[in-house]
């Protein structure tokens, strides 16, 4: 067995874990503490709380109290917010799990609204870059802030995610998901975010998101050098495999992970650790284990400007055994 030099994973794309629900009306500081120390005891040592498209009450209440608990010492460290919408396409696909009503169209004077809400510990805003006004809201957001603009959910064509890469958008959300199943075989947005030197991308690698073969064009396109693995967590995450509903939908959790609705191969969300995702992308076979560092922990905050060597984690060792990283 041998220690690596890994202090841990930084997921960038955290909805909740253990039952805990980032985008819930009722969240509390006692529930972000526990999902704290869960996720550090999986491996994950900073990760970004992940606020979905929600009602405006939501958002006053759950944006202050995640950016307070920034300063929790127990456990992995909140390094910002990751507000995966309003801003999205609304359309059925790209929209994805998120509520229809809760879309809006890009606006720079609702965004600060929500950067002062959070004490402006926005970390990363996924952006739907086609919508009315988007490259303007990205354009500010790359110039006038600290986050940093992600483009996801969304059916943009190569121009448009060319003008957002040149306005200062830096990545692309869960590339592969948050699409329509049905797209153009040429003209479509996954070629062009693949193809876009500029953008790193985020990549779901739990073995059900994303087939094998696409994982592997993916890592030969982005390089490690732009390649970041997130985990996507929902609240489901760490619960006892069974029955359960969604919104209102029947799902079951399998003993392996594979969250879906019933009778139906349809996913229903993502509930394996980063240090589920990181084994399943290694066993691939397309990495060294010293790229698992870049693209699992150095990348992420490389992509939120945060210098890996000066920041401060509560470190664990990763250990490498039999090709496989474990705690």
């Amino acid at each position: 067995m041998s220690f690596m030099n890994i202090p841990g994973w930084i997921d960038l794309q955290v909805n909740g874990f253990k039952g805990i629900n980032f985008s819930s009306p009722n969240l509390t500081l006692e529930d972000i503490n526990h999902v704290n120390i869960e996720l550090h005891k999986r491996g994950t040592v900073g990760y970004c709380p992940t606020l979905i498209s929600s009602p405006t009450e939501t958002y006053k209440h759950n944006l202050p109290l995640l950016s307070k608990a920034m300063s929790l010492e127990a456990g992995a460290k909140i390094l910002g917010i990751h507000l995966e919408g309003p801003f999205l396409n609304p359309t059925n696909g790209p929209r994805g799990i998120h509520s229809e009503n809760c879309i809006r169209n890009p606006s720079i004077k609702f965004f600060e609204k929500l950067y002062n809400l959070a004490n402006e510990n926005i970390a990363l805003v996924t952006v739907a870059p086609e919508q009315p006004k988007a490259l303007d809201l990205i354009e500010y957001i790359s110039n006038s802030t600290h986050s940093t603009v992600s483009l996801g959910h969304t059916l943009a064509d190569s121009k448009i995610i060319r003008d957002a890469t040149n306005l200062g958008a830096r990545a692309a959300t869960h590339v592969g998901n948050g699409i329509s199943e049905q797209i153009n075989r040429h003209k479509n947005p996954i070629w062009t975010i693949l193809a876009e030197d500029d953008l790193y991308g985020l990549f779901i690698t739990d073995g059900f998101h994303l087939p094998k073969e696409f994982i592997k064009v993916a890592l030969r396109a982005k390089k490690v050098s732009k390649f970041i693995v997130t985990s996507d967590l929902i609240h489901f995450s760490g619960m006892s495999p069974g029955n359960y509903k969604l919104n209102g939908v029947k799902v079951v959790l399998e003993p392996n992970g594979y969250f879906h609705r019933k009778n139906s191969n349809q996913l229903a969300g993502s509930t394996r650790t980063m240090m589920n995702c990181v084994n399943f992308i290694f066993s691939l076979d397309e990495l060294a284990p010293n790229d698992i560092q870049k693209i699992a922990f150095e990348n992420p905050l490389m992509l939120l400007k945060k210098p890996f060597r000066n920041y401060m984690f509560n470190s664990i060792k990763i250990k490498f055994k039999n090709g496989s990283f474990i705690l």
